[in-house]
């Protein structure tokens, strides 16, 4: 089991000092990633439901909070690291131009020596596409045809690509990611997600309540990698924890705090999960808690549960 850090550019994380302390100690303390999340914009009202909390509204309905760009801030996390993995977590991808996107991603992973995850997602906040001037509807195909008109510009020196959503013929985008490619990580809790992680996805980034709730998505993502000839063991499962760590400042709670997390760990590693992340905690509550998992997973590599 790996852990990496979530949310990290957010809050008081989308600011300089914290952003580049967050990213030094998260490799200092030996996770393997961060992750950054993505809203372009959040409209002040919105009717669409949250899919991720019982309330149907993120943050407990919160509107008015910081989040850089993520991969501007996973350039300014890459200047002062050398490690870690840099991940988004996750990327609306219909809203984004496929061809600057790929030609920005394909950037910051040679300038970041390969260290680039790209966590993508279909979006669900239909207020937000309006704002943006992104149709709603039929982004699901929107987002495949991304995917392959970016793999296309990284693989190909003259690309040519003629989908719904992105035509292009002979276009030359360089550089090239350091490895050829970038991993593509689809994030989503529904079955349909599940489905395109097993089809197209290098990770799947589920945000589910718990080991028994991604179990079906996981043997959803296992058919769908079988059915397409793909092998399902290399798909990468990748979950932030959804319990509370509020407690770890407390000497008295700590301990309850860890095992929880630690028994979600097994439980999801039993399943085939591979990395958990925790929310981008400060340094009094981080430092202890990665020496808690280090004693219990082991180091390698100086990262918790093995080599990034």
């Amino acid at each position: 089991m790996r852990f990496g850090l979530f949310g990290v550019n957010s809050f008081q994380g989308a600011h300089s000092a914290t952003a580049a302390a967050t990213a030094r100690l998260a490799e200092e303390v030996g996770l393997d990633s961060v992750w950054a999340t993505d809203h372009v914009v959040v409209p002040a009202t919105y009717d669409t439901t949250y899919p991720y909390d019982e309330t149907g509204k993120m943050m407990g309905g919160q509107v008015e909070f910081d989040l850089a760009d993520p991969l501007i801030w996973l350039s300014y996390a890459a200047a002062v690291t050398e490690r870690i993995i840099l991940a988004t977590g996750i990327l609306v991808l219909p809203q984004r131009n496929p061809l600057v996107l790929a030609k920005q991603v394909a950037s910051l992973d040679v300038l970041a020596g390969g260290r680039v995850h790209l966590g993508v997602g279909v979006g669900w906040l239909e207020e937000e596409f309006a704002a943006v001037g992104v149709p709603f509807a039929d982004r699901g195909r929107r987002h495949d045809d991304y995917v392959i008109a970016m793999r296309a510009l990284w693989r190909d020196t003259k690309a040519t690509v003629d989908t719904t959503y992105a035509s292009f013929t002979d276009a030359i985008s360089l550089p090239h990611p350091v490895d050829g490619g970038v991993p593509i990580v689809i994030g989503g809790g529904s079955i349909r997600a599940a489905r395109r992680a097993g089809r197209i996805g290098d990770g799947f980034f589920p945000t589910v309540s718990g080991p028994d709730a991604l179990r079906p998505l996981l043997e959803t993502v296992r058919a769908e990698a079988d059915d397409a000839g793909r092998d399902a063991e290399a798909i990468e499962v990748t979950v932030p924890f959804a319990g509370d760590l509020t407690g770890l400042d407390n000497i008295e709670q700590r301990q309850a705090v860890v095992d929880e997390l630690c028994w979600t760990a097994d439980a999801y590693a039993a399943g085939g999960v591979t990395r958990i992340l925790v929310p981008a905690l400060p340094a009094d509550a981080l430092h202890p808690l990665a020496a808690d998992l280090a004693a219990r997973y082991g180091t390698g590599d100086d990262v918790i549960g093995g080599a990034a």
